[in-house]
């Protein structure tokens, strides 16, 4: 049973997790729209929109940047972050994101999904 046991391993090791899901919010706030599985993007949405309260606290809280910096290596995304995303949903109380069902997957049946900022 797995009570009490949050997240999803995906089948890899926990560097590998990580890596991926650091990877995927990063182009997550580049294009604001990524395809993933299913299964991928139900997990990236409780690493994405905790960096989103981050950056709500807004461009001047030196704390708050450097917390999200760790995650976000790419000082392009980061700044794009702090500057346009963390105040687009200031009056907002979560639910940043929005995870849409689109198709199987040809190769292996995979359920595809498309994860986007919601405006």
């Amino acid at each position: 049973m797995r009570h009490k046991r949050k997240g999803r391993k995906l089948g890899r090791t926990s560097a590998h997790r990580k890596a991926m899901l650091i990877n995927m919010a990063t182009a997550l706030f580049q294009h604001e729209k990524i395809q993933t599985t299913v299964a991928k993007s139900k997990e990236l949405r409780r690493t994405a929109e905790k960096l989103i309260t981050l950056a709500k606290r807004g461009p001047d809280d030196l704390h708050a940047r450097r917390m999200a910096a760790r995650k976000i290596h790419d000082k392009k995304i980061l700044k794009k972050l702090f500057d346009d995303i963390g105040p687009r949903y200031a009056d907002r109380n979560g639910g940043y994101t929005r995870t849409v069902k689109i198709r199987t997957r040809l190769g292996d049946g995979a359920p595809m999904a498309v994860i986007e900022l919601v405006d």
